[in-house]
């Protein structure tokens, strides 16, 4: 099942994922990336942007500051 999102964003979305944050990198890298069930990073949901996304788990993670 596909989500709906706004085309817009997904060039941004994908300016956010070159230039993720300390702690979103450390996240990523070191936890979710290989993590069952699969996360996306930078997710377009709607007119939104998620730092995190886990469809089968129906799951957002924002990180937001240090």
């Amino acid at each position: 099942m596909s989500l709906d999102y706004n085309k817009k964003n997904v060039v941004l979305a994908k300016n956010l994922r070159k230039g993720a944050t300390r702690q979103e990198k450390h996240l990523w890298y070191d936890f979710l990336r290989h993590y069952v069930p699969c996360f996306q990073r930078q997710k377009a949901i709607d007119n939104f942007i998620a730092d995190f996304y886990c469809h089968e788990a129906k799951l957002i993670i924002e990180i937001d500051g240090s």
